[in-house]
């Protein structure tokens, strides 16, 4: 019997929300978890040149208005495995929004910025306005970068701090 990852629950100790590492740090690829399947495909390769600056995954338990887990990076200065499960607590929220992956119109895509509870170098992070303003426009760039060529037509709406992605992973929350 092979575990959903999907499935496992949303939260961790108090305070904590669980992150499942798809793409780790420095993956040049990404990729997603297949449920059906109970393992990790290949989605596509990043442009090249790029890799992912952190660990990349979602959160189990939840539901995007684009029908996934909710995105999550993870932001910490090592780099774990597929299917590493991560107790995390949320920093921010970088709203997107991109062409629906079905039919007309626009979704939101959201990116949920969280860092593990584990990462003592990171103790002093507690917003997503604790990252330079500089550091932030990457991140926005790299998200808009490495879907150029998927035709998602992806815009960035700007960051809300840790209240806004608490909020978020709530109302999406499957249970």
């Amino acid at each position: 019997m092979t575990t959903d990852l999907t499935q496992l629950p949303l939260r961790g100790e108090p305070g904590t929300f669980h992150v499942v590492v798809e793409s780790p740090r420095g993956s040049t690829v990404k990729l997603k978890y297949e449920p059906e399947l109970g393992t990790f495909t290949i989605s596509r390769p990043l442009t090249r040149g790029f890799r992912y600056p952190f660990d990349w995954g979602f959160i189990p338990s939840t539901k995007g208005p684009d029908g996934d887990p909710l995105d999550a990076l993870v932001y910490w200065d090592v780099a774990t495995w597929p299917g590493v499960v991560l107790p995390c607590r949320a920093l921010g929220v970088l709203e997107v929004d991109q062409k629906k992956k079905r039919g007309r119109g626009r979704e939101r895509n959201d990116r949920l910025l969280m860092v593990p509870v584990s990462a003592a170098r990171s103790d002093h992070l507690h917003s997503h306005q604790d990252l330079s303003r500089r550091e932030r426009e990457e991140l926005e760039h790299f998200f808009l970068t490495v879907v150029a060529f998927a035709n998602k037509d992806a815009r960035i709406l700007g960051w809300k701090g840790p209240a806004a992605a608490q909020k978020l992973l709530e109302e999406h929350a499957l249970h």
